[in-house]
C-alpha cells in the first residue's frame, strides 16, 4: 500500500472514530463518567457511601483520570474532589447521619466537551446487630455541559482525504451550553462477624429524574433524556495475619445496553508493624476491555493509589494497550470529640 493510500485510510479511520465519539457525547448513550478505582470514589459510586467509613469519622479525597492520550490529540481528563463526615450520632452510638459533597469535572476531545457536576449527599446508617449495618442515601446536584462546536469535524465534511471546514454540515447544534438537576439514590449492607472479616454490598440508581440532555432541537419520537444507570458492588476485607489484609472487589454498572464489569483485588502489606506505613498492590480486570494493575502507599491517615488501564480489546491495535492512567489520594481521620465514644472499627485494620 502506498503512502497516499495509507493517508486516506488513516483519515477515514479518524473520521469514523470522531463520528462515533461525537455521537456518544451528544446523545448521552455512552456510559457515564467513571473511574477504574470505583472503591476509591465512594460518593460517585453510591450516595449511600456518604459518611460510611468503617474506621474513621471523616474523609477527603481527590481522583484524576487521563484516558486515550495515545490516540487523541486532546485526551479525556476526569477529575473530582469529595468530602464526607459522620454527624449526629445517636445516644446508643449505633446509628448516625452522613453528609458530604462531590465536585466532578470532565473535559473530552477536541470539541472540549466539558462536564461539571456538583452534588450534595446525605445518608443514614443504622446498626442492625453487633455485626451488621444498613445504610440508605441520596444525592442531588447541578450538572452542566458545554461544547466548543468550532473545533468539531463531522463525517459529511470529509472529502475522502481530509476534513474541510468549508464544506457545509447537516449537523446543527442549537445550543452549546446546558444545565439540569440530577438525582441519585442507593443502599448498602455491611457484615462484620469478627475483627478479621468484613463484607459490604451496595446498589444504587443514578439519574432517577431522567433529566433532558441534548445540544440539538428536540424531535418528536426522539428520547433526549438521560437513561437511568444501575450499579452494584461488593467489597471484602480479610485480615490473614498481622502483615496482610486482602481486599477483593467487584463492580457492575448497566445503562441501557451499555454495561461495565470490573473484578479484582488488592492487598495491603504492613511495612511499619503499627499500620502507619502500608504498601498496596493489586490487579483488576474490566470485562473485554482492560487489565488494570494497581500500586499504592499508605502513610498514617493518607492513602495514595495509582492504576493503569492496559487495553486488551481491539482498540489495542491503535493505542498500543495504553488506555488510561488514574490516581486517587484519600485522607481520613477521627474527630477528637468522638474519641472514647466511637465504637471499634468494623473493618480489619493494622492499627490498634
Amino acid at each position: 500500500m502506498n503512502r497516499k493510500s495509507t493517508a486516506i485510510r488513516n483519515n477515514a479511520c479518524r473520521a469514523i472514530g470522531l463520528f462515533v465519539l461525537l455521537c456518544g457525547a451528544l446523545t448521552s448513550r455512552a456510559q457515564d463518567l467513571h473511574y477504574s478505582q470505583f472503591m476509591n470514589s465512594p460518593l460517585l459510586t453510591n450516595p449511600a457511601n456518604t459518611g460510611f467509613m468503617p474506621d474513621a469519622d471523616y474523609r477527603i479525597g481527590v481522583n484524576y483520570r487521563d484516558q486515550w492520550s495515545s490516540v487523541m490529540s486532546v485526551p479525556y481528563k476526569t477529575m473530582s474532589l469529595f468530602g464526607d463526615a459522620q454527624v449526629l450520632q445517636n445516644r446508643d452510638n449505633d446509628g448516625w447521619l452522613g453528609v458530604g459533597g462531590l465536585i466532578l469535572r470532565d473535559v473530552a476531545g477536541s470539541g472540549n466537551l466539558t462536564t461539571t457536576r456538583i452534588y450534595g449527599s446525605v445518608a443514614y446508617h443504622q446498626s442492625l446487630s453487633l455485626s451488621s449495618l444498613l445504610s440508605a442515601g441520596f444525592n442531588v446536584g447541578w450538572a452542566n455541559k458545554q461544547i466548543n462546536a468550532t473545533n468539531l469535524k463531522f463525517p459529511d465534511q470529509f472529502d475522502g482525504k481530509f476534513f474541510d471546514a468549508n464544506i457545509p454540515t447537516s449537523a446543527v447544534l442549537t445550543t452549546n451550553n446546558l444545565s439540569y438537576v440530577d438525582i441519585q439514590a442507593g443502599m448498602n449492607y455491611a457484615y462484620f462477624p469478627n475483627e478479621n472479616t468484613y463484607l459490604n454490598v451496595g446498589f444504587s440508581t443514578h439519574h432517577i429524574n431522567r433529566p433532558r440532555e441534548t445540544f440539538f432541537t428536540g424531535e418528536s419520537g426522539v428520547d433526549d433524556r438521560i437513561p437511568m444507570r444501575h450499579t452494584a458492588f461488593i467489597n471484602g476485607s480479610f485480615k490473614t495475619s498481622d502483615q496482610w489484609i486482602i481486599n477483593p472487589n467487584a463492580y457492575f454498572s448497566l445503562q441501557t445496553k451499555s454495561y461495565e464489569v470490573v473484578v479484582g483485588l488488592n492487598a495491603h502489606y504492613n511495612l511499619s508493624g503499627d499500620g502507619e506505613k502500608i504498601l498496596i498492590g493489586g490487579l483488576y480486570y474490566r470485562h473485554q476491555d482492560a487489565v488494570i494493575p494497581m500500586i499504592g502507599f499508605g502513610l498514617k491517615d493518607f492513602v495514595f493509589n495509582f492504576t493503569y488501564d492496559a487495553t486488551i480489546s481491539t482498540l489495542r491495535n491503535y493505542n498500543n494497550t495504553r488506555g488510561a492512567f488514574e490516581f486517587s489520594l484519600i485522607k481520613q481521620g477521627v474527630v477528637d470529640r468522638y474519641n472514647g465514644n466511637r465504637r471499634q472499627s468494623m473493618c480489619p485494620t493494622f492499627k490498634n
